[in-house]
């Protein structure tokens, strides 16, 4: 996979964590206290600028009351 390819689908997975933030009603504020997560960490996940952990995801999930499967289920590239 090229890392274009890599930005891209980092990139779509941040848009679609920012979206279930914002339908939630959470700020990165409440989600960085829901998820024990530094807030810019919040922040580089949503602008796609890391290529996160599964450990991180999972907690992310749980603090937005939702599966992981949800978390990640988004329209592919």
């Amino acid at each position: 996979m090229s890392k274009s390819r890599d930005e891209k689908l980092l990139i779509k997975f941040g848009s679609n964590l920012r979206s279930i933030r914002l339908r939630k009603g959470l700020s990165q504020e409440e989600l960085s206290y829901k998820s024990d997560l530094d807030i810019s960490q919040i922040g580089r996940i949503e602008r796609g600028k890391v290529n996160t952990s599964l450990s991180i995801l999972h907690k992310i999930a749980i603090a937005l009351d939702i599966s992981l499967k949800e978390l990640v289920d988004f329209e592919e590239l």
